[in-house]
């Protein structure tokens, strides 16, 4: 047996309402009461009626749904905003579409690029970028926002947190607890936050007079594996630091799995500081001391910077 896809005609039909009066009800357009909106939503629900999104957008100019470009869901931070997109997406009346690409070495198709543009109205962009991939999109006039943005492409829409006194809060926490030499575990360098982080690192050592060592400041990439070989770095160094700042909460996970290791006690015998203040920051343990970035603001802003 063979079911036939039900048109916008057999839906305005089965309503008894005109094919425009089904449309701008089914598109969330103003002009239509909500007793008659509610009414052809449950009859395009009955029939398993589907928006054609690109038609849509042909007619239209808009397909009322979001595109959101995360190419790794396994980062506590980029699941946060993403979740917060969705949300604010859904207030509004639109559909998201997320695009997600975990082997980072592969560049995504001309398909992925063509999909966006027919299908969407625009693209939040996630960290980490593929080169080229989020300008691409840019050059055709597709809007595009970012989050966190490349520092070579600095020039696109981009909505971000204040990393800089974030850091800065961090760090003076730490000098106020009498550290003196405090490490820094950097981010991923081609990112704009970690540029700002680390800069704030700088600036701290030199306003709360602490220990200036370029051996203090290692990467981490934004990573639990680079906050593991950052902490093992640090603990060869023949001075070790007695706090350690991680550019990130996942980072700083490394980090106090390493402490744990090899029996050292988080706080009493080394300080951990994030940044990002993600859920699992309050079920490890002890519970990490973190910068708390507003992801849902981040997520739900319209505001560019």
């Amino acid at each position: 047996m063979s079911r036939t896809t039900p048109t916008l005609a057999d839906l305005a039909a089965a309503a008894g309402v005109s094919t425009m009066t089904a449309s701008r009800a089914l598109n969330n357009q103003p002009g239509i009461a909500q007793r008659t909106r509610a009414a052809i939503l449950k009859v395009a629900s009955e029939k398993g009626y589907v928006t054609n999104r690109v038609a849509q957008k042909l007619s239209s100019g808009q397909s009322g749904v979001i595109g959101v470009i995360a190419l790794q869901l396994d980062i506590p931070f980029i699941i946060g905003v993403v979740n917060s997109v969705v949300r604010a997406a859904a207030a509004a009346g639109n559909e998201v579409l997320i695009y997600s690409h975990p082997e980072r070495e592969k560049q995504p198709s001309s398909n992925v690029l063509q999909l966006l543009q027919q299908f969407t109205d625009g693209v939040v962009a996630l960290p980490p970028y593929q080169p080229g991939f989020v300008e691409a999109l840019a050059r055709g006039r597709f809007p595009v926002a970012m989050v966190d943005s490349p520092l070579d492409h600095a020039q696109l829409p981009c909505v971000t947190a204040d990393d800089y006194g974030g850091a800065r809060s961090a760090m003076k926490h730490l000098a106020e607890l009498g550290h003196k030499r405090i490490a820094f575990i950097a981010g991923s360098e081609q990112l704009g936050s970690a540029g700002e982080r680390l800069r704030a690192y700088h600036e701290a050592v030199a306003v709360h007079g602490l220990v200036r060592d370029p051996a203090l400041v290692v990467p981490g990439r934004y990573s639990l594996e680079g906050g593991r070989a950052a902490a093992l770095a640090l603990l060869a160094l023949k001075k070790r630091p007695t706090a350690i700042f991680a550019a990130n909460d996942l980072s700083a996970f490394g980090v106090m799995a390493v402490l744990q290791e090899q029996g050292l006690k988080i706080a009493q015998d080394m300080s951990v500081v994030g940044f990002d203040d993600v859920p699992a920051a309050l079920h490890v343990h002890p519970a990490l001391t973190t910068v708390r970035q507003p992801m849902e603001g981040i997520g739900s802003t319209d505001r560019r910077r």
